[in-house]
Order: C-alpha cells, then structure tokens, then sequence
C-alpha cells in the first residue's frame, strides 16, 4: 500500500496524538472563552483559507475554520496548497493510497484523484508531496472529520481561473469540502505586515480577486484567488474569522509572518 509519508511531523506540529489534542484542546478554550459570538461555531461550512505555520504560531487560526468545517459532514475534504520547495507547472495531486498523520492516516479518496487526472489533466509530481503547507492540515481533518477521505492538491505555476474550475466542481458535490491554504506577508515589521495583510483581508471580504493584487503578499494567492472566482461563481459568502501574526505567539514585532483564516457559506 503506498503512503504518504508525513514529512514535517515534529516541526510544524507535533509528532505526537497527545500533544496534537493537547494543542487542540488549548485553542478550542481559548476560543470558546473568547469568542463575542458564540453562534459562530454552529455555522457551516465547506470552503475554508486556513494558515500553514507552525501549530505554536498559526494553529488557533486554522482550528477556528475548521470547527466550522467540522459542521459539514463532508466525506471528503480536499486540501489544495502551494509548493515552497518544488517548482511544478500547474497542479499536482497525490497518487498514494493513504495519508500518514500522528493520529493515524486518512484513506486518500483514489476515485476523486482519478476524476481530477481525467477532468483537468492534474499530474503526479511525487517530490511536490513533501509539502508542509498541505501537510499541517491533515490532522485537523483527522480530529474534526475523522471519517472523512482526503485529496491532497500541490500547486506551482498554475493559471487562478484553471485552479477555480477544479474548486467549484468539487464544492458541486454536497460531500466535498475544500481547504485553501496560505499565509500572509512575510518578514516585514508589524505596522507594515498589518498594511500588507489588510490588502487580503478586504479581497476575501469583498470577494475581489483582482484587489489581491494591489499588494497581497499570501503564498497561496493563487489558491485564495481561485477560491474567490469558485465561490463567486457559487454563490458563496465570505466570513473572516481570525487574524493574527507571528507577533501574537513570539513577542517579536520587528519580523512577522501574517494569518487570517475565513469560510464561505
């Protein structure tokens, strides 16, 4: 049987189920205790942005769209991120048979990669599957929709609208759920990371993918531009539900990464 492997295990996250559901138990506390309005996590949602950082720095992020997530039901969750070691033309979905994470692995769903092989030409480039920006997300999946399949699709140089068609045929099916992932700026001090940031925020907000390009710094822009096209052509309505740098976890503001997470309804 051909696995893939996890490849961060122990440095974006935890190579442990106990410290994952540790973590996880933190951040559901803190959001619970927080949170202004706790009809939130009833909604639902199968179209989420999620960060990919480190668990320390991003994890309550992710966690908040993934309890929305965790409402759906979906018997499948395809999680769609860009590569950061691989150069790759277009997009590349895993051709194993199951996913490995420290909670146990997760059934690749061999019939929905087909699909996408046959539908949109997608290939299999093996060294795109070392990826953390898709990896981070497989044990939220595991823990908030433990029955579910998983799809993993890893983008280069790929085309937004290409990537789109792909996102609004899978969400046309009630049981697909879809995650984007991505980070925000990088590295600036904190006033300029929040004037970077903002300019994604207000793109999702607005479901406007050409403000993404007024100076959106994401490293999943395609993928969160591809989500917008999908989810206007859907009709789907964006939520943000948090935002937050690297500052928030580290104390230090003179170097910064940003995150936002949000959902579309």
């Amino acid at each position: 049987m051909s696995i893939r492997r996890a490849a961060v295990a122990g440095q974006f996250y935890p190579g442990s189920a106990q410290e994952i559901e540790a973590m996880f138990a933190h951040f559901n506390k803190l959001l619970e205790e927080n949170i202004k309005d706790p009809s939130l996590l009833k909604q639902s949602t199968r179209a989420v942005i999620v960060p990919h950082a480190g668990y320390v720095y991003s994890g309550f992020t992710a966690n908040v769209a993934y309890r929305l997530l965790a409402n759906s039901g979906a018997k499948r969750v395809v999680v769609i991120g860009p590569s950061h070691r691989v150069y790759l033309q277009g997009t590349s979905v895993s051709d194993f048979e199951r996913f490995e994470t420290p909670l146990g692995d997760l059934p690749i769903d061999r019939m929905t990669v087909e699909e996408l092989v046959e539908r949109f030409g997608l290939v299999f480039v093996p060294a795109a599957h070392q990826e953390h920006s898709t990896e981070v997300q497989m044990p939220f999946v595991k823990t908030y929709l433990p029955d579910a399949s998983v799809v993993e699709l890893v983008y280069g140089d790929e085309d937004p609208r290409r990537l789109a068609q792909v996102i609004e045929w899978l969400l046309k099916d009630p049981d697909t759920a879809v995650v984007i992932s991505t980070d925000l700026s990088h590295y600036y001090d904190i006033e300029k990371a929040k004037t970077l940031d903002s300019i994604c925020l207000d793109a999702v907000a607005r479901l406007d993918p050409a403000e993404l390009h007024q100076g959106c710094e994401a490293c999943g822009k395609i993928g969160v531009e591809a989500m917008l096209i999908a989810a206007k052509a859907l009709g789907l309505k964006p939520m943000l539900l948090d935002y937050r740098t690297s500052a928030d976890a580290s104390g230090d503001t003179s170097q910064v990464v940003g995150y936002m997470s949000a959902a579309f309804v």
